[in-house]
């Protein structure tokens, strides 16, 4: 799996053969959720800890997320966080 950041038993992953709006995906436990960097969810349910502490990494790692989208549409690489 495409892994690119892990905290308090999250994990963030980002495929390199995905499609538009740029998006990630985060597990914790049983739940799943896709999130895009728009600040949106696309779909999928986490508690609400969970959910928030995902938007705040995200708003701290934004410019290291559009940078890990365009090099994994380019390449297929991705850049740990």
């Amino acid at each position: 799996m495409p892994e690119i950041s892990r905290f308090y038993g999250i994990v963030i992953m980002m495929f390199y053969n995905e499609h538009n709006p740029p998006h990630f995906y985060a597990n914790y436990g049983e739940y799943k959720i896709v999130v895009n960097l728009d600040d949106e969810l696309i779909k999928g349910f986490m508690i609400k800890r969970a959910l928030n502490l995902n938007f705040e990494w995200m708003d701290t790692h934004k410019e290291e997320l559009r940078m890990n989208w365009e090099k994994c549409k380019k390449k297929g690489e991705t850049r740990q966080n």
